[in-house]
């Protein structure tokens, strides 16, 4: 097939899984790729995986700072109506350039791309979730408080509520223009059915075991948790854990990020210095130095909220280290409970005694370990993946199923 791939992306999961889908697809079929400039570039880089590689500039426009703050959703509504008028020159570019299919992947600012409104080429959208913004409740912080000043103009503002609806209004129908819809787990085909009212279809991401694998290196005292630091990424909920386990079996908690955003770090350090707690922060970890990091930890914690999906587990188990993972999102479809790890409920209680439990153990550790290689080699290959992926690329590229038989299938 010849296929366009569209994204904007910044880095994190969605990128890696673009990166491993697209390398695999170039070694069978005729790949380019359309990008925007503000995307993420060089972390997992397409470019030696594609036959052309091209790039759209586009800028956000510069956010106000206090005291003009307020105008930051007005703002952030231009960004999205620019995009728009982008995408549809972008598309019209696709559509000349005649492939057989259009794989389009999440746009950072508008979640979907409004790209798929505009493409006339048959086209398959990766979904991993819907905006959180408009149908999950937002996650409380000290530092998001409101003075009383603040609650009452947010009262009467018009721009917050302009911004949700040109989103959710902009979303909803780039959506339902998708001739397909993919999506990560069981979990998240839920969620997006009760968001748009659609059918998704279940591809699941897998894990290179060439990246990820076990390493002959000693264990160390410590537990590792990856992940954007920003506060669905549940590391506070991590802390609160830990504090509830004796001093002198509190290992230290690693958090290795991508993406920090610099409020939550601050919160998380105050946290744990008040609870006692020892937290390292890594920023900007390679791939190398986190091999090592699962490799040494004597077990992997996993609590964001409601993830859709979540490569940590799976990478964690490639590397043979047990993961102890709440029980929600589509984090109950990677770990197998008393197999490859624990999955507990948020509670900081159960989740310490949990790890207590399995750290005092270290032979239990190491069974739990050992099986979370045989489970990632023969339920989470890209191989398995790949396969999956090409079917439902070759049935939107067939012309002759019409867009409501893929929606609703």
């Amino acid at each position: 097939m010849r296929i366009a791939i569209y994204h904007n992306l910044p880095s994190g999961g969605g990128k890696r899984a673009l990166y491993e889908m697209t390398r695999r697809l170039a070694t069978r079929h005729s790949v380019d790729v359309y990008i925007l400039s503000c995307a993420e570039h060089d972390f997992c880089n397409l470019r030696p995986h594609c036959r052309r590689h091209v790039v759209f500039p586009f800028h956000p426009l510069p956010l106000a700072r206090s005291p003009f703050g307020r105008l930051n959703q007005g703002i952030r509504t231009l960004d999205l109506l620019r995009l728009r008028a982008l995408q549809r020159q972008i598309a019209a570019q696709i559509d000349a350039a005649g492939y057989d299919v259009a794989f389009i992947h999440n746009c950072q600012f508008g979640q979907s791309p409004s790209l798929l409104t505009f493409l006339r080429t048959p086209s398959v959208y990766y979904c991993a979730e819907p905006p959180r913004l408009i149908y999950e409740p937002p996650v409380s912080r000290p530092y998001t408080t409101f003075t009383r000043g603040q609650r009452l103009g947010n009262l009467v503002d018009p721009l917050p509520h302009i911004y949700r609806r040109v989103l959710a209004t902009l979303d909803r129908a780039n959506v339902w223009a998708a001739n397909l819809v993919l999506t990560n787990s069981a979990y998240s085909r839920e969620s997006l059915y009760r968001a748009y009212g659609i059918f998704a279809r279940v591809c699941y991401l897998g894990v290179d075991t060439g990246s990820f694998h076990p390493l002959a290196l000693p264990k160390e005292d410590f537990v590792l948790s990856v992940g954007a630091l920003n506060p669905r990424k549940g590391f506070d909920f991590l802390i609160y854990s830990l504090a509830v386990m004796e001093s002198s079996e509190r290992p230290r908690l690693v958090l290795a990020s991508n993406h920090t955003e610099e409020r939550e770090q601050q919160y998380l350090t105050q946290l744990a210095r008040r609870l006692r707690v020892e937290v390292e922060f890594r920023s900007r970890v390679s791939d190398r130095q986190l091999l090592a990091l699962y490799n040494q930890a004597r077990a992997t914690v996993y609590a964001p909220i409601m993830e859709p999906f979540g490569f940590v587990p799976i990478e964690s188990m490639a590397c043979g280290t047990l993961v102890v993972g709440v029980r929600e999102g589509g984090v109950r479809e990677t770990i197998l409970h008393g197999v490859t790890g624990l999955l507990v409920e948020r509670d900081p209680q159960a989740f310490a005694t949990a790890l207590s439990k399995v750290l005092a153990d270290p032979v239990w550790a190491n069974e739990l370990g050992r099986n979370g290689i045989r489970h990632v080699q023969g339920a989470w290959t890209w191989e398995a993946s790949l396969s999956q992926l090409e079917a439902s690329l070759q049935v939107a590229a067939n012309r002759n199923m019409a867009i409501g038989d893929l929606r609703h299938e």
